[in-house]
């Protein structure tokens, strides 16, 4: 999880393997962030049956490749990746375009982002947890702030989490994250940017405990929420990891809700490794079903590969199940 020294080991694997996908990297195109999530025109890849792939855009959060920045990016394009979800740190969005990238995610980190792999500090409490009450507002006026760069940075979306329950519960959690949403909701509209509301689960790797428990960790929770703001810039952040953990009935979900939600992140079931056939859940179907439902947004990989996998190797992998 650090940088390194210019002459490191993992830069000379990583810049390695750049060399070995140069082809795969000269295929990738400069992509700029169309506003709301829509789709832009690109040409078609073809797949070896000659019919079009790459339906869906897909993303990583940078954490997976614990490398420098400039290190991801760079790995990144050579895959086929089109966004770095979480990349926060404005001092790295020119670095990330510059590499024919666009940040597909912007979380609202306390301190203004970080460059380094890791979480960002928690911050106060309330901080980015929507079905509390925050008591003096900080969140909601760096949201506000985040909302006005991401418009001018052409970022379409931002995530915003519901923290844990804990002796609130869902009701109470419910209205609090309801009456957030209200009031933000027109600015991200005015704005042309979309707030995506994560699930996280509850009692398994990623998500907290029970007690206190997660307040969003089952889907028609959020789902209920975003119906209720009644706003097109509110949508979920369906993570299909936590999803299956805590609802399963994804393919009947995703049907039956697609205008409602604006962005995927993936991981393995179970352990949040990689998506490939060692896993519970048919990743291959879900990112048909995803595409053949006409989902513009992101399908962004939250995940880290297992011991002894070769990052690349697996990523890209894992890419070509999503390429659809």
């Amino acid at each position: 999880m650090t940088s390194g020294r210019l002459d490191s080991p993992m830069r000379r694997r990583v810049l390695g393997a750049v060399g070995a996908l140069a082809a795969v990297a000269a295929s990738t195109a400069a992509v700029s962030a169309p506003a709301m999530g829509q789709a832009q025109a690109r040409t078609p890849v073809m797949a070896a049956s000659g019919t079009p792939r790459r339906r869906l855009r897909q993303g990583i959060t940078p954490h997976l490749f614990g490398a420098t920045m400039d290190e991801t990016c760079r790995m990144a394009a050579a895959l086929g990746i089109e966004g770095l979800d979480f990349a926060s740190d404005p001092a790295d969005w020119p670095l990330i375009r510059q590499h024919g990238l666009m940040v597909s995610l912007l979380r609202v980190d306390y301190g203004g982002g970080i460059s380094r792999p890791g979480r960002a500090p928690a911050g106060p409490a309330g901080w980015n947890a929507i079905g509390t009450i925050e008591r003096d507002g900080l969140f909601e006026a760096a949201l506000h702030d985040r909302i006005d760069a991401a418009a001018a940075n052409r970022i379409p979306s931002i995530i915003v989490t519901c923290g844990e329950r804990g002796a609130i519960g869902y009701d109470e959690g419910k209205r609090n994250a309801i009456a957030f949403l209200r009031r933000v909701a027109p600015h991200a509209e005015a704005r042309k940017v979309l707030l995506v509301m994560e699930n996280i689960n509850t009692g398994h790797t990623g998500g907290p405990p029970a007690p206190p428990g997660s307040m969003f960790d089952h889907l028609p929770w959020g789902l209920d929420v975003a119906t209720q703001v009644g706003s097109p810039s509110v949508k979920l952040l369906v993570d299909l990891y936590h999803a299956q953990l805590m609802d399963g009935n994804l393919t009947n979900f995703l049907r039956q809700h697609m205008p409602l939600i604006g962005h995927f992140h993936t991981g393995g079931v179970p352990g949040r490794h990689e998506i490939d056939e060692t896993q519970e859940l048919n990743y291959l179907h879900l990112a048909t079903t995803i595409a053949d439902a006409g989902f513009t947004g992101f399908v962004s990989h939250e995940w880290t590969p297992s011991a002894g996998q070769d990052k690349v190797a697996v990523l890209r992998k894992c890419v070509d199940i999503i390429d659809v």
